[in-house]
């Protein structure tokens, strides 16, 4: 293990990840293109300050991508870069160890849309 002060790529990706609301955040948006409105639905309960926050560093780091779309009104879209469709294998982690050591009454049952997911 590095020492302190060293750079530590676990360390930093930890610093990215863990703040509220960004791997839910990049979970809904694995499902494909959302707008603003159906992305703070999606993710639940994110007020949309903190959201577009969390959306604008996410874009700074290159993890995902935001189209301004040229509609009365216009619409903003946001996608996942490869950065970011590559945390797929980190949310399968993180849920496949969620299943195996938490307690059941913890773990809500997959939609059958997420259980196809997982099987591939």
């Amino acid at each position: 293990m590095e020492t302190e002060g060293e750079y530590c790529a676990v360390h930093e990706a930890i610093q990215v990840l863990q703040e509220k609301w960004t791997m839910h955040i990049v979970r809904a948006l694995l499902d494909g293109s959302l707008g603003f409105n159906e992305l703070g639905r999606t993710v639940g309960g994110c007020n949309p300050a903190t959201l577009k926050a969390r959306l604008d560093r996410l874009e700074e780091l290159g993890l995902l991508r935001r189209t301004v779309h040229s509609y009365m009104p216009p619409r903003t879209s946001y996608e996942l870069a490869p950065a970011g469709v590559a945390l797929q294998q980190v949310i399968d982690a993180i849920d496949a160890w969620g299943r195996e050591h938490l307690p059941p009454e913890a773990v809500r049952p997959r939609a059958p849309a997420e259980a196809e997911a997982a099987s591939r």
